[in-house]
């Protein structure tokens, strides 16, 4: 019997963790010391303009080290997590054919996830109809659609945000089909470095970020975005600091109950990100949880 030649997989780092824990500093410092480049794997960063509110890294900070797939689409139109498995697979390669280390950072699960699974999901153009007809449900409503058509996508959702809510539902009745179950099989040797911090360090640190962005001007940020014709409807669905700064440029919030709620609202976010790390776990794919940067650097010398 012949076998079949299989290329070995090209190696990846991962690092991922809770909002405020600390994941670009160290993925700039790990770029820098082992000749990577870094794409973001930020469901938001991806947006032109969005910068305060999404912690998204400074242009000092991208001058130290490459950064891939921010300031990629109009915060007006959605970018798709298909279109990222696309760009971010098409930026590993590039990444890896000038001899560099690719490095996947970012919070956002389902999208690390994605490029690392060697599922490929659906492509669905957004449908303008069915969008408008499924914004006139309410979030539960939406949610209790979602269960019935797909209940595997429901149980990993965020089931508080309408726009996630929208698409996932537009898939699922465009193709007819549940999502595609993300599995633990892979295209690349991946090691995957997840940042713990203790519960109440972090709750400390996501008040102090959240301070220091409003004093760097998120709430400006917010009416420019406005200025440049993005709706507050699609403010608001992009959830956490838009959703809530937008409430309170509408007058609908004060400035105390703004910090107050965003910081509830970040910090259950928080929980939501780990709630799917675990879930990524549970579905055969290893994670490396560290607590500081050493035992990251040993851990990848090991890999590489």
């Amino acid at each position: 019997m012949t076998l079949k030649y299989m290329p070995p997989k090209k190696k990846v780092v991962v690092i991922l963790g809770p909002t405020a824990s600390g994941k670009s500093d160290l993925a700039i410092a790990l770029a820098r010391k082992y000749n990577g480049e870094i794409i973001s794997a930020d469901s938001r960063q991806v947006y032109l303009g969005m910068d305060i509110g999404t912690g998204k890294v400074s242009k000092r900070e991208r001058r130290l080290v490459p950064h891939h797939l921010l300031d990629v689409a109009s915060p007006k139109t959605s970018y798709t997590v298909h279109q990222f498995q696309r760009d971010a697979r098409k930026t590993i390669r590039a990444i890896q054919r000038r001899g560099k280390l690719p490095i996947l950072c970012g919070g956002t699960g389902f999208w690390i996830e994605a490029v690392l699974s060697d599922v490929a999901l659906p492509r669905v153009k957004p449908d303008k109809r069915l969008r408008a007809k499924l914004a006139r449900l309410t979030t539960a409503q939406l949610y209790a659609q979602l269960k019935k058509l797909d209940p595997a996508r429901a149980r990993t959702i965020d089931k508080h945000n309408p726009a996630r809510l929208i698409r996932a539902l537009e898939i699922v009745m465009t193709t007819h089909k549940p999502m595609p179950p993300l599995t633990g099989k892979t295209n690349y040797d991946s090691l995957i470095l997840g940042i713990q911090v203790p519960t109440k360090a972090l709750e400390k640190r996501i008040a102090a970020r959240l301070a220091k962005h409003l004093k760097q001007g998120m709430i400006a940020e917010v009416k420019r975005l406005r200025a440049q014709g993005v709706s507050a409807k699609r403010l608001i669905d992009l959830g956490l600091e838009y959703r809530y700064l937008m409430y309170f440029l509408q007058g609908k919030i004060s400035k105390k109950r703004l910090t107050e709620k965003l910081g509830t609202a970040i910090r259950r976010y928080a929980k939501r990100q780990m709630t799917w790390f675990h879930g990524m776990e549970r579905r055969d794919i290893r994670i490396r949880w560290i607590t500081t940067a050493r035992e990251a650097e040993k851990t990848i010398i090991d890999f590489i």
